[in-house]
């Protein structure tokens, strides 16, 4: 019998996100200054206000006010009507110098014996059901918002948009969990109220996304999933009638309370730990993607349909404490998924300091994944600019080319076909 799963995503400009962006910034620009920085930086954003929070331990100086400000403009809260405006929020800096209790396990005399910065297990998943080995609902949500902020940003259409904005697509599975068809999607965008009728305003809203949105996201997709957009979509477009007050004066936002968003939309497992404004000694993060590393590269050399990735650290040792495979039946070699563990453990070197050495995770690489998800993003090289106020208040300027979603890379395949004997 067929069956409906749900994903959602939510917009740069939702509040959560925006917290998630101004920690992600100040931690990209700590380790541009000083790559052995350990930070764990969070962020609440009200009406109004932002308030910086947590632990820092770093060579460097910079300017969390300005950093702070240029993200909320870059998003795009630069009215005064949002009732949080780039410009003119007040902003609390809270921050303080990490405990020597978590540092003492974490910082050892030879780098390769760093610890993990805390206790937890952490998860990877990837399955082919998208060219990008995501779950296909989330990876639509993604997109649908994407899409919504480049035409906010570039474009001349729907020029009510405002930066908040949540998605949410379901998607029909056959029992041989195939993906048949789009059931429902959701949007909720916040606008500006451009006709004091409110069933105008919802009515052109409703038009837009159908004509205009829809579209472009259809054709972002490979042909197979654009073969799922059909006639019978349900769609609820701003379904309580009117989104004119939103982004952190409609809800208060926090770092890290999107962790589904950020991963697998539901799909696969969660340990329960956030990624944004933490360095990467902190396992949560780098063991995040570490795991995503590993289960992509396992379905992309065939080894699996379909893969969920656990590993587990105590705070300040150096080994996992265990690793987990499950293939969810749809192993292609003659392997339990304890076998499979057992040889992935040999091909990837999971102690921190080798999962940051071998992403290139001391790079200042993490103010993108902060929007749209920390999985399934482009691996790219760029070249990112930051600025600092120097001696005799001078501005130092720091230009640093940098590889975006290493974790996203099929840099393994052909060594785990080789371990696994696949042709």
């Amino acid at each position: 019998m067929s069956y409906l799963f749900t994903s959602e995503s939510v917009s740069e400009g939702h509040p959560d996100k925006i917290a998630d962006q101004i920690s992600d910034s100040i931690l990209d620009n700590f380790l541009a200054f000083d790559s052995e920085s350990k930070v764990a930086c969070e962020t609440l954003v009200t009406t109004g206000q932002v308030v910086l929070a947590g632990e820092i331990k770093s060579n460097t100086y910079i300017d969390v006010q300005k950093i702070t400000r240029d993200i909320i403009k870059k998003i795009g809260y630069t009215k005064s009507e949002y009732k949080f405006e780039a410009d003119s929020c007040g902003i609390l800096s809270a921050l303080h110098e990490q405990s020597q209790d978590i540092n003492r396990g974490v910082d050892k005399e030879k780098k390769e014996d760093q610890g993990a910065g805390d206790q937890g297990m952490m998860f990877g998943y990837a399955t082919n059901e998208t060219k990008n080995y995501m779950p296909l609902a989330l990876d639509i949500s993604h997109n649908i918002l994407k899409v919504l902020a480049k035409v906010r940003k570039d474009s001349k259409e729907m020029t009510y948009l405002r930066p908040d904005a949540k998605s949410q697509v379901t998607i029909e599975y056959d029992d041989h969990n195939k993906p048949i068809r789009i059931d429902t999607i959701v949007l909720s965008t916040q606008h500006d109220m451009f006709d004091e009728d409110e069933k105008v305003v919802l009515n052109q809203i409703e038009k837009d996304v159908k004509n205009i949105i829809i579209p472009k996201v259809k054709a972002l997709a490979s042909k197979e999933i654009q073969d799922l957009f059909d006639d019978n979509i349900i769609y609820h477009i701003n379904p309580t009638g009117k989104f004119e007050i939103g982004g952190p004066h409609g809800d208060t936002g926090l770092t890290g309370r999107k962790i589904i968003v950020d991963t697998y939309g539901g799909k696969g497992a969660h340990g329960g730990g956030a990624f944004s404004g933490k360095d990467p000694s902190k396992v949560d993060r780098s063991a995040a993607y570490a795991t995503r590393h590993i289960a992509k590269n396992l379905v992309a050399a065939g080894v699996a349909d379909e893969v969920l990735v656990q590993v587990s650290y105590a705070i300040g040792v150096t080994e996992p404490c265990g690793v987990y495979i499950n293939t969810f039946g749809t192993s292609k070699v003659e392997l339990t998924d304890g076998e499979i563990a057992l040889k992935v453990e040999k091909i990837f070197d999971l102690r921190p300091y080798s999962i940051e050495k071998r992403l290139k995770l001391r790079n200042p690489i993490y103010t993108e994944t902060a929007a749209y998800g920390h999985m399934g993003r482009e691996n790219e090289t760029v070249i990112k600019r930051f600025e600092r106020s120097g001696e005799n208040g001078k501005i130092e300027v720091k230009e640093i080319e940098v590889e975006l979603f290493t974790w996203e890379k099929l840099d393994y395949v052909n060594e785990i076909k080789s371990s696994f004997n696949i042709n």
